[in-house]
């Protein structure tokens, strides 16, 4: 099957399709090498990297939950310096634009993880802003707009790749976030990361996570995922890349007509490691269908307050 169709620039980034697989998800992408041809993703956001390594979280650390699951991992990875000597040396054989999302505790140390990975092979870099800022008394980046956009400006300053910011729906209003990070220069945004959950183990009388609450993830979130590029693509000019319960090609179109121009692939990988190909295939026979030329066709198609952004816009 040609991709003709699905061909997609994306702030300069040039994609056989516009669908990506979403960081924690997918490994470094050769994990899945036999199950997918890696070079017909748009890109794989690498599992998220630290400046140290960090071994994660104790006890049980995902669950099964209706429709999804909770995870707790911890950002447990081998470090940045691994990445760059080991792992990225490694999967660049693969033909695949490597999207590598980034967490700190301070502004300083994102600002830091920029700067090294400003390197051949690294497509663009994605900000996880899950993470307390502990020069704020603990605050998560990512419920505070001033500290999301002070991550965003310190990132830019330290490195020429394409910034996307990931937002987090944790928050009382997703557009002020997405307004914020935009104005401190981010390239892109991509929604949503997990919501915050738990599970209660009624026969043990305790929390079955070892770190109480974990990230809910998968089917059981989508139509949240959707409202947020909703309403995000009203407020925003910069592309979105639309992720939260995708499991199928018309998940993933609901992402681009709410005003997507690119979607990511996370949860369902567990369930069916060719998922992503099976999006792609039926992503190409959708708009076949429908008489639609290219992906950009879509985009926005049925949010009448999108601001307009096109893929085929250029970076800078």
């Amino acid at each position: 099957m040609s991709d003709e169709r699905l061909q997609t620039n994306l702030l300069g980034i040039a994609m056989k399709t516009p669908v990506l697989t979403a960081s924690g998800t997918f490994g470094f992408g050769e994990e899945f090498k036999d199950f997918v041809d890696l070079s017909r993703l748009g890109g794989v956001m690498v599992k998220g990297t630290t400046l140290l390594p960090r071994r994660g979280n104790d006890g049980v650390r995902i669950t099964e939950t209706p429709e999804g699951m909770l995870n707790c991992i911890g950002l447990e990875n081998p470090g940045v310096e691994h990445f760059l000597d080991e792992t990225l040396p490694r999967i660049q054989q693969y033909g695949m634009n490597v999207i590598v999302n980034i967490s700190g505790s301070t502004a300083e140390e994102y600002g830091k993880l920029a700067e090294l990975l400003d390197v051949p092979g690294v497509a663009a870099i994605e900000l996880n802003v899950s993470c307390p800022n502990v020069k704020e008394g603990g605050i998560v980046f990512g419920t505070d707009p001033e500290a999301a956009a002070a991550v965003v400006r310190e990132a830019k300053a330290h490195t020429k790749k394409t910034v996307i910011l990931k937002l987090s729906p944790n928050v009382t209003d997703i557009v002020a976030m997405a307004r914020a990070v935009e104005a401190a220069g981010a390239d892109a945004v991509s929604l949503i990361n997990t919501l915050l959950g738990m599970e209660i183990d009624i026969n043990r009388f305790r929390p079955v996570l070892g770190n109480v609450t974990g990230g809910l993830s998968g089917p059981c979130v989508k139509p949240v995922a959707v409202r947020m590029v909703w309403q995000v693509a009203q407020a925003v000019r910069i592309p979105i890349i639309g992720m939260g319960g995708i499991a199928s090609a018309e998940d993933a179109v609901e992402f681009f007509l709410a005003g997507a121009s690119a979607v990511a692939v996370g949860t369902a990988n567990f369930t069916d490691p060719e998922i992503t190909m099976k999006i792609c295939d039926g992503l190409d026979t959708y708009l076949a269908e429908h008489g639609f030329s290219s992906i950009e066709e879509i985009v926005g198609k049925a949010n009448p307050g999108f601001l307009g952004f096109r893929n085929d816009v250029q970076k800078g």
